[in-house]
This record gives C-alpha cells, sequence and structure tokens, in this order.
C-alpha cells in the first residue's frame, strides 16, 4: 500500500513533526513498507491459535510478600543527597493553597 505524498504530511501533523522534502520521500516509502508488512501479516490464517500476551509463558514472576527487617537509618542516608535531623530533605513539590 503505497502512501502518498500528502497521507505522509497529514501524519506528520498529527504528530506535530516537521518535515523536510526529504524526509517526506524517505517517510513515504519507509511508512509505505510497514504498511506492506502488516498486510502481509493481516493475510495470515490464525483460526484456532490462541491469543497471547507475552511469547514466553510467566509464571510466579511476583515474590512473595513477606515482612523483612529495615534497613539502619544510617545506611538508608548514607546515599542521600541532603539529611536533616536523622531524615531524608527533599525539594517541596506541593504548595499549600
Amino acid at each position: 500500500m503505497a502512501l502518498t505524498r500528502e497521507e505522509v504530511l497529514h501524519i506528520a501533523r498529527l504528530a506535530r513533526v516537521g518535515l523536510t522534502e526529504d524526509d517526506v520521500t524517505k517517510f513515504q516509502q519507509q511508512l509505505s513498507q510497514i504498511l506492506d508488512h502488516f498486510d502481509a501479516l493481516s493475510r495470515i490464517d490464525t483460526e484456532g491459535v490462541p491469543p497471547t500476551t507475552h511469547t514466553l509463558a510467566l509464571e510466579g514472576v511476583m515474590a512473595a510478600d513477606e515482612p523483612q527487617p529495615s534497613l539502619p537509618r544510617d545506611a538508608v542516608l548514607a546515599n542521600a543527597p541532603v539529611e536533616q535531623d536523622g531524615h531524608l530533605r527533599v525539594r517541596a513539590v506541593l504548595e499549600d493553597t
């Protein structure tokens, strides 16, 4: 499926991307090839093939949620850029209104 110059410019406008004339020519060819690949994929018979969300079977990817002792305060604060009175000091992100 060959895209027209106008279709490439329309896509660029939607994506808010500025293109040079060379870009339009290059993307016209590249995007047309991508659409041709999708067309080929759409013609493959997938009847009886169950849908998948991942190519590998994933089982037990979550660790058990078991309580564990916390790190010592000194170990946590050792990497803090700013520490004050035994606490991490961070820049305010919300203001009181």
